[in-house]
């Protein structure tokens, strides 16, 4: 693997351009999917902290087609990069909860499209079945593939609190599947869970290097309006603890430099609108965000995988 000069972490958009050799963009895609914790398989009410409309934009909805939503995103990001290509990223609620036959109509679809070149799909980790990884192995090998996990804790404690409706043991085995058929694999954690220490998030480096992923999300937890977590804040602040933006740059530069050093790092905050808030956000962009994190990983010379212990 190639590193830019100077860089203090492995950024995930030099590794599509690594992967891919162009430019590309990611366009969210709403297929109408559910989650197995809504429909009653394992759990009703989804997680307690989820609300979709805190990251799908507005053309991503169900009225319209993976093609007229895909077309409708080339649109807006064309303006500004005319030469861009696309990867199709199945994003809002569980993207491999369907039938095999409504799964693979979904994503050749969205291949089909002129301009996407390959697909990121985000699902949970009790949603993989055998017969999904085998159509998945053999796409990978004609486009680019990234299986994105939604783990959000480590701890099986947590994960019953906020109902996930899924184990960490679950988590590792979907990922180990994944992987064994050459698949990369994305994982998504939340920082900040309540109940969950400053060491405990950090002993999640730990475990999260531990295990053949390719690529990791963080994102700091926000409250949303009308959720039970929020809810849960109202009633019981006392187990929570919200980061300062400040507090949260230093968590994050702790948790990097405990991660192995080949980790692939997308994304460190999420920013959902003001209007959707229970508590107020940090009024900072997520590009702010990135400045404000590399200037302090300069001050304090941080580097991924400084404290990795293999």
């Amino acid at each position: 693997m190639r590193f830019r000069k100077m860089e203090r972490y492995n950024e995930y958009g030099f590794w599509l351009k690594e992967q891919l050799g162009v430019k590309v963009q990611k366009i969210s895609l709403n297929a109408g999917f559910t989650c197995p914790n809504r429909d009653g398989r394992v759990g009703m009410g989804g997680c307690t902290y989820c609300n979709n409309q805190t990251f799908n934009p507005d053309y991503c909805v169900t009225e319209k087609t993976i093609t007229q939503q895909l077309e409708e995103g080339k649109r807006f990001f064309s303006r500004k990069y005319p030469d861009m290509k696309y990867l199709a990223y199945f994003q809002a609620y569980t993207n491999t909860y369907d039938s095999l036959q409504n799964l693979k109509a979904k994503y050749e679809e969205a291949l089909s499209v002129p301009d996407v070149v390959g697909l990121v799909i985000g699902t949970r980790p009790d949603c993989m079945p055998n017969d999904l990884l085998d159509y998945l192995e053999e796409l990978n090998h004609r486009t680019f593939l990234l299986v994105e996990y939604g783990i959000e804790s480590i701890y099986d404690a947590t994960l019953l609190r906020i109902n996930r409706g899924h184990t960490h043991a679950q988590s590792v085995d979907a990922i180990t599947r994944t992987a064994a058929r050459g698949i990369p694999v994305g994982a998504h954690l939340i920082l900040g869970l309540p109940g969950e220490s400053r060491e405990a998030i950090l002993s999640s480096a730990d475990t999260l290097s531990s295990l053949p992923i390719t690529t990791l999300k963080l994102h700091q937890l926000q409250l949303i309006k009308g959720t039970r977590m929020a809810q849960d804040y109202a009633e019981r602040p006392s187990d929570f603890h919200l980061f300062s933006p400040d507090e949260y740059i230093d968590l994050v530069i702790d948790f990097i430099e405990r991660l192995r050093p080949n980790l692939i790092l997308e994304r460190f905050v999420s920013q959902s609108p003001s209007s959707l808030l229970a508590i107020s956000g940090w009024g900072l962009k997520n590009h702010e965000f990135v400045d404000c994190l590399r200037a302090r990983m300069k001050a304090r010379d941080a580097h991924q995988g400084r404290l990795h212990s293999s």
